[in-house]
């Protein structure tokens, strides 16, 4: 494969560490180019992406080889926070973040993991400083609905990446067979290879715990559970409908970046089918965990006051919280833009999907956690009052 061979010749690398990641990428390439319609740009970019994660790879292998202590590297109790998309979890993992007894992904060390010291930071973080402002340039909208920058925390589905099995393919393209193939796969190879980059990256500077995120992992907390078996968890809530609206509109600006002919209407069809069979098999699952390992936290309450919501999230694990931290925190919440949430504007009407079906779809999860199915349920600006098991 052309991609295979540019990677290998530009990093003077032969070794991936395995092939289990073939038939992925040979997937998400065929479906890319008969089904994403993607435009210059969106041609332009899925190949320099592909070659920059076949890079990592190579270079993570490597490093394996020639840091003999990344092997030894132990991760114990990391906390995955997960919930609907668009329901928090990105500012709480930003807060949390803060912590020093924490340790996130940072986007520009998951775009160039190699090597796994401090070597070259400055010029590291200076390249993804220029990917994400070129980024922000194709996409100017995108970042008023979605924070991008270099020394962010970065989701989970980035350290997946080098699998070929990762939802940020399909959130990024059109691409409905790599897709179906991707929900049929045993995900254990995926997170595997998410523990070998967190192995990777712990090697850099360790912390007493790692903190991710993505919601993705409700789709497959067994395999999750298979590989980080003391795991602890922060689930998200919010109104199903509301949430299924903001993450289309989210999906659709991110798509139309790259493809010109993006259906608003098939994303959030899609958005719907996905999250409502991954609720109701992530509430089977989650049952069987003991109640001290996972904390919810209503997204009404994270809008209203996140420092309670981070509060009572280290009170339930018993964390310590330092007033220097929560300093910390005020600070970077005093920065945030005000304005965000009201240049993001979305309506599920803008869909054109059947509210009434769409609703029955989440009305187990809306039972179980006494939540509104939608903003226009609510009496007025009532938050929704979350219950716990």
């Amino acid at each position: 494969m052309d991609l295979i061979k540019t990677a290998k010749r530009r990093c003077g690398l032969d070794d991936f560490g395995g092939g289990e990641f073939f038939e992925g990428l040979s997937r998400l390439i065929d479906s890319c180019q008969r089904e994403a319609q993607l435009n210059l740009i969106g041609r332009i970019a899925l190949r320099a992406d592909l070659i920059r994660t076949l890079c990592s790879r190579l270079f993570i292998q490597r490093d394996r080889k020639a840091y003999p202590k990344i092997v030894q590297q132990e991760i114990r109790e990391p906390l995955f926070i997960v919930g609907l998309p668009r329901s928090g979890t990105t500012l709480l993992h930003t807060l949390l973040a803060l912590d020093p007894q924490h340790r996130v992904p940072l986007t520009w060390e998951v775009m160039t993991p190699s090597p796994p010291t401090s070597d070259n930071e400055k010029r590291r973080i200076q390249r993804a400083i220029s990917s994400c402002n070129c980024f922000n340039w194709l996409a100017p909208t995108f970042r008023r609905v979605h924070p991008v920058g270099a020394e962010l925390p970065q989701e989970c589905v980035s350290l997946m990446a080098p699998t070929f099995m990762s939802d940020q393919f399909d959130a990024m393209y059109y691409v409905p067979s790599y897709r179906a193939w991707f929900f049929r796969q045993d995900l254990r190879p995926a997170y595997e290879y998410h523990r070998r980059f967190l192995q990777h990256l712990q090697l850099r500077r360790e912390a007493q715990r790692w903190v991710l995120k993505a919601p993705t992992h409700m789709f497959a907390l067994p395999t999750l559970l298979a590989v980080y078996p003391d795991a602890l968890f922060v689930q998200t809530h919010r109104a199903p409908l509301d949430a299924m609206a903001s993450v289309s509109s989210l999906i659709t600006i991110l798509r139309r970046v790259f493809s010109d002919a993006v259906d608003p209407q098939t994303v959030c069809r899609e958005a719907i089918d996905y999250w409502s069979k991954t609720l109701d098999g992530f509430l089977q699952e989650r049952s069987r965990l003991a109640d001290h390992r996972i904390c919810d936290v209503d997204y009404a309450e994270i809008r209203r006051d996140p420092l309670l919501a981070v509060r009572r999230i280290y009170a339930h694990f018993d964390w310590p919280l330092s007033q220097k931290v929560e300093r910390r925190m005020r600070r970077v919440l005093a920065s945030q833009p005000n304005e965000r949430y009201k240049l993001h504007r979305y309506d599920l009407s803008q869909f054109e999907v059947h509210e009434a079906d769409s609703a029955a779809r989440f009305a187990a999860y809306c039972d179980r956690f006494r939540l509104a199915v939608g903003r226009k349920r609510t009496s007025g600006a009532r938050a929704q009052k979350l219950v716990k098991r």
